[in-house]
């Protein structure tokens, strides 16, 4: 990752295709189009890629998430359940439709744990969102088998994971909906944009009814000047579809260089001692965007992450990092919110009041405080592979 690394003449002539029109609206215009609807033709190619008879391209992977949520259903008072490793996106999306997200520890797959799931299970469970982390898969087929004992429906966050799959099924093909992102630094990336797949008609046509204002979708295209319901603005523009149809070609070939060059350093960082790399459901199926890894405590974690920065390499620390952990996520601990009288957190005639303490997740903790990650990208220079044969020689010295 990301796919910016291979921009190229394929993008160039994609994009210019839309420009020679001067149509960039995905809806209308046909007889300036020249034939050309570059978002829908995106969409038919990701479906099939996918396996999926749905797909609706998006602005963003947080507005995926948002449309899936309405396009179940999901409102006032009820509760998703999440992982507590994953991007501020996916419970800001659940907040943002008035539910509660409900926040559920991770197994060694650094994935929600399906075990811990059912005690997560209220009469409020509306959805289930497991996320499909740092490019490698969930143990999916556990979450579907206990969301669907259940009566749930599941949501598949597949932001960082868009490629992967499990014995050839796609991820984000198992649940009712499936989630990706496109945005900068994804592998896949359109700049911004997203994407949600389904099979259900009914709710294909609720998502694509919602991503337009509600405005009424007949066929392909937009219907009758009628609303079934509210809706927002999340559509795709056509040339982030152009963008998308060039890097999907692009993909598989993508996987496989980061496939190379993950298999190649994981290799030299297994000579450091005590070092336990994150367990994959299918490593054939694993996108290879990140190589996890945790050393036996905290302070070799913290020994093995100053080593990364002595000699050049770039090792995240997520126990740390504000963007993707539950423990760090300040603005939903403090219950920061833009509004004056504290929606969504809390409601001025005392309805409810949320409450995040910040050791919720405490087994998640122990993982996480042991966990260093090594960003992989599609092109990487010799000069990284030294530098983890360096760090592996500093470590022999100390961890």
């Amino acid at each position: 990752m990301p796919g910016y690394e291979v921009l190229g003449e394929e993008e160039k002539k994609e994009i210019l295709e839309v420009l020679e029109t001067g149509v960039l609206f995905r809806y209308g215009f046909p007889a300036q189009r020249k034939g050309r609807y570059k978002v829908e033709e995106f969409e038919r190619k990701f479906a099939e890629f996918t396996n999926r008879k749905y797909a609706l391209a998006v602005s963003s992977g947080s507005a995926a998430l948002k449309v899936a949520l309405a396009a179940l259903g999901v409102g006032f008072g009820d509760e998703v359940i999440t992982s507590g490793f994953t991007f501020v996106a996916t419970w800001e999306a659940v907040l943002d439709c008035g539910a509660v997200p409900v926040f559920c520890g991770i197994d060694d797959t650094l994935n929600l744990d399906p075990k811990e799931l059912p005690k997560k299970i209220t009469p409020r469970t509306k959805a289930v969102i497991p996320v499909h982390m740092l490019g490698a898969q969930a143990r999916i087929e556990e979450i579907m088998s206990v969301a669907d004992q259940h009566n749930i429906p599941v949501i598949e966050d597949t932001a960082q994971s868009c490629g992967g799959f499990i014995k050839g099924k796609a991820l984000g093909s198992y649940g009712a909906v499936g989630t990706f992102s496109f945005d900068s630094v994804k592998t896949l990336t359109t700049g911004e944009g997203g994407m949600v797949i389904m099979d259900d008609p009914n709710l294909y046509r609720r998502a694509s009814e919602y991503h337009d204002h509600g405005h009424d979708h007949i066929g392909p295209d937009r219907g009758l000047e009628s609303r079934s319901f509210i809706g927002f603005n999340y559509r795709m523009m056509e040339l982030q579809g152009a963008l998308g149809l060039a890097q999907l070609s692009k993909l598989k070939e993508m996987i496989d260089h980061q496939k190379a060059h993950k298999t190649r350093l994981k290799k030299i960082l297994a000579g450091i001692k005590g070092i336990r790399f994150r367990e994959l459901v299918d490593p054939d199926g694993d996108t290879a965007t990140f190589l996890a890894f945790s050393l036996p405590d905290q302070e070799k974690t913290w020994t093995l992450k100053d080593l990364g920065k002595k000699v050049g390499l770039g090792l995240v620390y997520f126990f740390e990092n504000g963007w993707h952990y539950y423990r760090n996520w300040e603005h939903l601990l403090l219950q920061k919110t833009a509004s004056r009288n504290g929606w969504p957190f809390q409601i001025e005639d005392g309805i409810r009041k949320l409450n995040y303490p910040k050791n919720l997740l405490s087994r998640t903790d122990e993982r996480m405080a042991c966990l260093l990650v090594l960003p992989i990208n599609i092109r990487m220079e010799e000069d990284i592979f030294k530098k983890a044969e360096q760090l592996v020689a500093e470590a022999s010295k100390i961890v």
